[in-house]
């Protein structure tokens, strides 16, 4: 026998009020930085990329095994990251709200404690491995 009804709805509320407890408790800001791994169907690509988002997701998978495996993060920002300027600055994006970057960055980069690494994440801009900073 399927339960729906007020149990399904108590449910949702309850989803909502730990969603809205959870949000409550993080700052109003962070820092972090990214390696952001492109492909062809990225937004704001440099143009003469080219390569498939498979082969972008497994570049960017190698770049998580390194930092797992005690890899600094600047030099594998260095190693792997298409974004522009984002070697030069390590990947710094200094201190962002979450409204500033797009939800699914947003909420990795929110849920990370200080010093942790995300597992891969993907967005419209390509694959991003996170570090929480600050």
């Amino acid at each position: 026998m399927s339960v729906t009804g007020p149990r399904q709805l108590a449910t949702e509320e309850e989803s909502y009020e730990s969603a809205r407890r959870r949000r409550a408790s993080e700052p109003d800001e962070i820092a972090a930085r990214h390696v952001l791994v492109m492909h062809d169907g990225s937004k704001a690509k440099p143009p003469a990329l080219k390569r498939s988002r498979e082969e972008a997701r497994a570049r960017a998978q190698a770049c998580l095994v390194e930092l797992r495996g005690g890899a600094e993060f600047a030099a594998m920002v260095r190693k792997y990251t298409d974004e522009p300027g984002g070697a030069a600055r390590g990947g710094d994006l200094s201190t962002f709200r979450r409204d500033t970057m797009v939800k699914r960055f947003s909420d990795a980069a929110f849920a990370l404690k200080v010093g942790q690494i995300s597992e891969v994440i993907e967005t419209a801009y390509g694959f991003h491995v996170i570090q929480r900073s600050r």
